[in-house]
């Protein structure tokens, strides 16, 4: 009697490639911890630090077109424009053929907004009077963490190593994190340092968030390797 085995690889690819796994697992740490230590020094503050203050804008604000330019990037970190964001990247992800990556989409930014916004009920720092939270920021938190999914989107896609995937997502990071800060700046809606810790929130959820939804879609039926029974004597 001979018997073949045959193993069949995952259906899927998974959102989270090997290559760059292991160098977000450290910057993911980094970030956290980023993110409690300007937690802690700006607790129950209402007032901008010294690093806030040399890179406040003018009181007046940023003039026009600046300020338009500005306003129209918040609106994507505001419900209707988050909500239209996420439904192009879904389907994107999806015509593309990436499932796991449809599904980061929606947990990483939820993950992303939801830690930043109970991170601010614990902080309690807070920006033009009482009541208005600003640490960390939860729309630098969600347009980073959608551009990190795209930064790992492409890496697998591009099928990169280690070194390239890894520069091409964290710089989607950066710059989606960016952009949208700078808005936020501009806009006096929050502390330079707000920005930097909402950037370093999606920073820290979002590696998580990927292998996990890896993690969860190899244990489906059918996505596990499996050993073919032998052949007839």
């Amino acid at each position: 009697m001979r018997a073949e085995s045959a193993v069949r690889p995952s259906a899927k690819p998974p959102v989270l490639p090997p290559p760059v796994r292991a160098w977000l697992g450290p910057t993911a740490v980094l970030a956290a911890l980023t993110v409690v230590v300007l937690g802690a020094r700006y607790a129950g503050h209402g007032r901008p630090g010294r690093v806030d203050a040399w890179l406040e804008p003018p009181a007046e604000g940023v003039g026009s077109p600046w300020r338009r330019i500005a306003l129209a990037v918040d609106f994507l970190g505001e419900p209707g424009g988050a909500a239209a964001l996420v439904v192009v990247a879904v389907t994107g992800c999806l015509l593309l053929r990436r499932p796991r990556a449809a599904v980061l989409v929606v947990v990483g930014a939820g993950l992303a907004v939801g830690t930043a916004t109970l991170l601010k009920h614990l902080v309690g720092r807070t920006i033009h009077g009482e009541g208005n939270l600003s640490y960390p920021s939860g729309h630098t938190a969600f347009a980073t963490a959608l551009a990190l999914v795209v930064g790992l989107l492409a890496t697998g896609l591009l099928g990169l190593g280690r070194a390239a995937g890894t520069v091409l997502v964290l710089a989607a990071g950066l710059v989606g994190g960016a952009v949208m800060g700078w808005a936020q700046v501009a806009l006096s809606a929050h502390y330079p340092t707000d920005v930097l810790g909402g950037w370093c929130t999606a920073l820290a959820v979002v590696p998580v968030a990927a292998w996990l939804v890896d993690a969860a879609a190899d244990r489906l039926p059918g996505r596990t390797a499996d050993v073919a029974r032998p052949n007839g004597p």
